[in-house]
């Protein structure tokens, strides 16, 4: 592989790609996706959420320009969470990987029973 095509995975891309795509902003983007919400349309949307780890997402997510906070109310203030053309830009890489995922799932599912296999074996011989 010529080195101009190379990919380079360094601090910087791990970091980002570590904090828009991990278990929470997943969900969390899925539903900006489809529509502006609040945080608490957020919570009941994503159950299994803590309201902390929610608040910590929904930071990173815009501290690195993929969603954006508007407020929409002036009394009481009312925060609306929505996503940004950059976090658009983002569907398509996902839709990709979770293409790929559902098509590799059984290989996935074939290597993963006879990695514990081996391991029940190599325990069972000790």
């Amino acid at each position: 592989m010529d080195t101009a095509d190379e990919l380079r995975i360094d601090a910087a891309h791990r970091e980002l790609l570590d904090q828009v795509l991990d278990k929470w902003s997943l969900s969390v983007l899925n539903e900006l996706c489809e529509r502006p919400s609040r945080f608490n349309e957020l919570r009941r949307a994503i159950p299994a959420v803590t309201q902390k780890s929610l608040t910590a997402t929904l930071r990173r997510l815009e501290r690195n320009g993929v969603i954006e906070r508007h407020v929409v109310g002036t009394r009481p203030v009312a925060v609306e969470y929505r996503i940004t053309p950059l976090g658009k830009t983002l569907r398509h890489p996902v839709d990709v990987l979770l293409a790929w995922a559902a098509e590799q799932m059984p290989a996935i599912h074939r290597a993963r029973d006879a990695y514990d296999e081996r391991e029940e074996a190599e325990l069972g011989a000790r």
